[in-house]
């Protein structure tokens, strides 16, 4: 009988170090999993469609985020035919930008950066001016608003 003594105590040893090597494995893959997720790449887009010309977003606060790929981008009304788009992220700290229709300025929330209506930094912490985009008016057929559509430059 003690033959089979050291066998057994192999056998147990194995087992045990197998099931925890197997506990290890399934607690550490999904959180390195979690740590380095999968590459995707992101869809690359050059222009959008932002909606009509006559929304009502874009009546009554006279500006609209929309998003262009990945990116969020403020639309701006300025005049029945004339519209502007940036970057709606300020360039400090990466918050999203909006638009005060009384002092025609593109105003940040988070530590007070403005900007005037090309773009450029004028007041606050924000470094460097808000990248541009290209915004005509389409044509969509007689009767119908015509519709935005916001390029890259």
């Amino acid at each position: 009988m003690e033959a089979f003594a050291p066998d057994r105590r192999r056998f147990i040893n194995w087992f045990l170090g197998s099931a925890f090597g197997a506990l290890a494995a399934s607690v550490l893959y999904p959180v390195l999993r979690y740590i380095s997720p999968p590459r995707v790449p992101e869809a690359s887009t050059n222009q959008i469609e932002a909606g009509p010309a006559n929304d009502p977003a874009l009546m009554d606060k006279g500006f609209k985020i929309v998003r262009f790929g990945a990116e969020p981008v403020i639309l701006i009304r300025l005049s029945d035919t004339e519209f502007k788009a940036f970057s709606a992220t300020c360039t400090h700290l990466d918050c999203i930008v909006g638009f005060q229709k009384d002092k025609i300025r593109i105003y940040c929330n988070c530590h007070g950066g403005q900007y005037d209506m090309n773009g450029r930094n004028v007041g606050g912490p924000p470094p460097r001016p808000l990248t541009p985009f290209k915004v005509n008016l389409v044509s969509k057929g007689a009767g119908q608003p015509p519709t935005v559509v916001i390029s890259k430059v």
